[in-house]
């Protein structure tokens, strides 16, 4: 998951933390950084980086994270969005609509929608043949009577289009 992080990216970064309490034990806990990827650094080797920023309080937080790091638990894509630059590096000063990124769709490996196969036990006429004949039975009499009408109404246009032409 770590290669496929790119700026534009809105990830959370699962940090790992170690702090003393007040009897002076070391206690470690996970702390979530939110944001968005400004730009990411060193590629693919070992000291890879991404830089995460969020606006806190309107004020602009930036964090350096590196990828490798042991004390970097996970990081979660949250969303993706279209950017047609390397480095985001102008969204610190960008405000209002400037600072807006269009976001693209994209799945994860575990949401992967199944492909259509194109051999199926029931052919798409049958389904739908179905469906017509349990929604006929729904429909109360009245709107049965104003569709015939709206059907004969649409052919008799079509055939005074083909007595035109």
């Amino acid at each position: 998951m770590k290669n496929k992080i790119r700026p534009g990216d809105t990830v959370k970064v699962h940090q790992i933390l170690k702090e003393k309490n007040s009897k002076g034990e070391m206690k470690e806990r996970i702390q979530i950084f939110e944001g968005l990827v400004l730009a990411r650094k060193h590629g693919d080797e070992a000291g890879a980086t991404i830089t995460v920023r969020k606006v806190v309080d309107g004020i602009g937080v930036e964090k350096i994270f590196p990828l490798n790091s042991p004390l970097i638990q996970k990081i979660e894509l949250i969303k993706r969005s279209k950017v047609r630059r390397a480095k985001l590096y102008f969204l610190r000063k960008a405000t209002g609509k400037r600072a807006r990124l269009k976001t693209i769709k994209f799945f994860s490996e575990e949401e992967q929608p199944e492909r259509w196969s194109i051999k199926s036990e029931e052919t798409p006429i049958k389904k739908t043949a179905e469906v017509k004949e349990e929604t006929t039975e729904e429909i109360p009499e009245e709107t049965k009577e104003e569709a015939k009408e709206e059907e004969s109404k649409e052919k008799v246009e079509e055939e005074k289009k083909e007595d035109n032409d």
